[in-house]
């Protein structure tokens, strides 16, 4: 199997905790969400501290909810958008956990979640935990303007979500990990940093086929068919196109841009983005409907746009990528 790896270990998400800022927490999700801030600043005096402090909390409640102390933890894998991943490196430093710093973009939910498991069903790892966040206000002033430029936002941009998830991998659980196919690197030479979606679509087709072509299952196998965060725009991309080569997700597909915010009610273009936003999207909301079986499958794709400032002043392209993980409750009779 060149593609698709199975886990026959079946590590199983234990725990898990979502925090998240003000809009999300005034979105169709709120009520989901563990833990929210009114002012975005979670009590720190920058928005590069307000997330690494969402970082920390979000942690600490993934392990107050499985009863465990930080010296149960094996390996602690963490990401975010800002340069060099110091929303992490900053904000886990008190936790004596050994610590392994992630870039996905907004896939590193994915990301984190696809190792967290490997290492567990290798046996590396008894307990193995995962974290990403991002902040609307702190990915601004790194990859557009700062907030007090006022400069206007495209219809096809998409909102950088303030929000944070972090998960526990173990061998208890009712969610189980039973397959994962890592994303290729795909440049279809979209340049545009305010059409992200249009940018990461191509990756996301690109794991779906692969997994659909070498795995037995087909699309009504799953419940759900989750991306996170193609937006709007990437969204439609993705349907359109893979309905062309014979897959139609229509009927269950969804993206965590489009769940978090209400686009009739909220100003927020095409929808949300950021490491935050699937990350507590899938912690507030669908591990919560797959414990209690209104879900019992999902394909889960974390898709990120790869780019950095620096490429992007110098008039480069985005290059994507797009992992897949395969989420069942561990009891579904297939």
């Amino acid at each position: 199997m060149r593609n698709i790896i199975r886990l026959g270990a079946s590590p199983r998400i234990s725990s898990y905790y979502s925090v998240v800022g003000s809009s999300e927490h005034e979105g169709p999700l709120g009520d989901c969400f563990d833990h929210f801030s009114l002012d975005d600043k979670f009590e720190k005096d920058s928005w590069e501290k307000a997330e690494s402090e969402m970082q920390r909390l979000a942690v600490a409640g993934a392990l107050k909810r499985a009863g465990l102390r930080d010296t149960d933890i094996d390996l602690l894998l963490a990401g975010d958008l800002l340069n060099q991943c110091v929303g992490s490196s900053y904000g886990l430093v008190d936790f004596d956990i050994p610590y392994v710093g992630l870039y996905g973009a907004c896939s590193t939910c994915a990301l984190g979640l696809a190792l967290a498991s490997l290492l567990y069903n290798g046996g590396a790892c008894k307990r193995c935990a995962c974290v990403t966040s991002s902040h609307f206000c702190a990915s601004e002033r790194q990859f557009r303007f700062p907030l007090e430029y006022g400069g206007q936002r495209t219809p096809t941009s998409q909102w950088t979500v303030t929000g944070s998830g972090a998960f526990i991998v173990s061998g208890i659980g009712d969610v189980a990990v039973k397959e994962i196919v890592f994303g290729k690197s795909i440049d279809m030479g979209i340049s545009d940093i305010n059409n992200m979606g249009a940018a990461m679509a191509p990756a996301c087709i690109d794991t779906i086929k692969r997994f659909f072509e070498e795995s037995e299952h087909s699309v009504d196998d799953f419940d759900l068919i989750l991306t996170g965060d193609l937006g709007y725009e990437g969204s439609k991309i993705l349907k359109d196109l893979l309905l062309s080569e014979g897959i139609d997700i229509r009927k269950i597909h969804n993206d965590c841009g489009l769940m978090i915010y209400d686009r009739k009610k909220q100003d927020k273009h095409a929808g949300g983005s950021g490491c935050g936003c699937s990350a507590s999207v899938l912690a507030g909301d669908i591990i919560k409907k797959l414990e209690s079986r209104e879900l019992k499958r999902v394909l889960f794709i974390g898709t990120g746009a790869l780019m950095s400032p620096l490429t992007l002043y110098q008039g480069g392209s985005i290059p994507a990528v797009a992992h897949l993980i395969h989420l069942e409750v561990n009891d579904y009779d297939s």
